[in-house]
């Protein structure tokens, strides 16, 4: 699908120059492209691609699914809309399908595909009544369907999509969730028993919350109960599928109701929400860490963890239920997963204030060897050193096959999404 030339398509080379803005100051910058590896912007102006968990290429890989926000520097007001934007690989064609007022700025819409192209999933507000809800649309007719839940992410078969409350993620972390007004969002006073994480069935169109956070807080072991519980406030925050569909994994996250630092911990379970775990718990969080993700074989799960009580963080790998922790390379970074075809190799870019990077908002996506601890760069994008709410995160995210990597970046002072194909490198 790659070897014709995409209409409108822009080759990135390594002698490629582009301009970026920054708090409205010039800044010279390139968008580089490793050795042996292409890189072609696809869409530009406002436009993300949803996270480093998911594809946003279509199961048949013709098509793209971003989203384009309605604006890039202020947060989201209740009832904006958005677009859900499909690229043609082929022709390089870009469609509006959709509008979407279920967004924030880090993942837009969760955006993202069913068990076929003609399935494409993403979240909605319906403004009359405040409720958020996943659409599922065929891009191809038009024809559209609510279903009762919201969308975080869709298992690989594309029959289940697994949410945790994501309208009152804005306590969790601003930037993942849906906005609907605040005077209608409750927080959760303690480990609740009327919140939690939610599976639908695609077909049917149902939702079941198929367990509470105070399910989570009493079930799980090692245990994470604290000894004043009701003076915090709990939240989920992200659910995932392993790729088997045979587990989950989310965080939950307290933190005192007067304000105060939060402790996080790694939950896991089956999908009728038996079977609970802690894998990482809010003790070795609390020595540093970020972003889990499932390995392919669905029994362990990767995150960038500080276990050497050293500066910096390793990438480690852990059992769902906590057991076998170790690192797998060093230093850890970014946004990482694993080659989805078991491959001995890692995709990670970085934050722009990590020791890795250069710190002039350009950042490296790193392609980790893990049997040889070696690493190269397939890329390096300017995102800006923007942080908070606003940040701009690669989030870059292999295709099912193995041979591509969807990445966004902040190029000409706006969002852009980019792919990169690392056939060659491969081989």
């Amino acid at each position: 699908m790659f070897n014709k030339v995409l209409i409108s398509l822009m080759l990135i080379t390594a002698t490629t120059k582009l301009l970026a803005q920054k708090a409205g100051a010039a800044v010279a910058t390139e968008i580089i492209a490793g050795e042996g590896v292409s890189v072609r912007k696809v869409s530009t102006d406002r436009v993300i691609h949803r996270f480093f968990d998911t594809s946003p290429l279509s199961p048949s890989g013709r098509y793209l699914a971003l989203f384009r926000m309605p604006y890039e520097n202020k947060s989201p007001r209740a009832g904006d809309a958005g677009e859900v934007v499909l690229i043609d690989m082929k022709t390089g064609k870009e469609s509006v399908v959709a509008q979407s007022r279920g967004w924030e700025v880090q993942l837009g819409a969760n955006v993202q595909w069913g068990k076929s192209d003609r399935e494409l999933l993403f979240n909605d507000v319906d403004t009359t009544t405040w409720k958020a809800y996943c659409v599922v649309l065929n891009p191809q007719t038009g024809k559209a369907r609510k279903l009762d839940g919201t969308i975080f992410m869709a298992s690989n078969d594309g029959k289940k999509i697994a949410s945790y409350n994501l309208v009152n993620s804005i306590y969790a972390q601003v930037g993942y969730g849906v906005i609907i007004p605040k005077n209608l969002v409750k927080k959760n006073l303690g480990p609740v028993d009327n919140d939690g994480i939610y599976i639908t069935d695609i077909a049917s169109g149902k939702t079941k919350r198929i367990v509470s956070i105070e399910d989570i807080y009493e079930k799980t072991t090692p245990s994470i109960a604290i000894s004043n519980p009701r003076d915090y406030e709990y939240y989920c925050f992200q659910v995932k599928w392993n790729p088997q569909g045979t587990r989950l994994l989310t965080t939950v996250q307290w933190s005192p109701i007067g304000g105060g630092p939060r402790l996080r911990s790694v939950i896991t379970m089956r999908p009728n929400g038996t079977d609970i775990h802690t894998a990482i718990t809010p003790e070795q969080w609390a020595k540093g860490g970020h972003h889990i993700n499932w390995m392919p074989d669905g029994e362990h799960l990767s995150m960038n963890l500080n276990i050497d009580g050293k500066e910096g963080l390793e990438l480690i790998s852990v059992k769902y239920d906590g057991t076998g922790l170790k690192s797998v390379f060093s230093p850890g970074s970014g946004h990482p997963s694993f080659h989805p075809k078991a491959l001995p190799l890692i995709i990670t870019d970085a934050y722009p204030d990590e020791p890795i990077t250069k710190r002039n908002g350009t950042v490296p996506l790193r392609l980790l060897h893990t049997d040889t601890n070696r690493e190269e760069n397939i890329a390096e994008v300017f995102v800006s050193n923007t942080n908070g709410e606003f940040r701009i995160d690669p989030h870059p995210a292999w295709d099912k096959s193995g041979r591509f990597v969807i990445f966004n970046g902040y190029v000409g002072n706006t969002r852009n999404v980019f792919v990169a194909d690392l056939k060659k490198i491969l081989k």
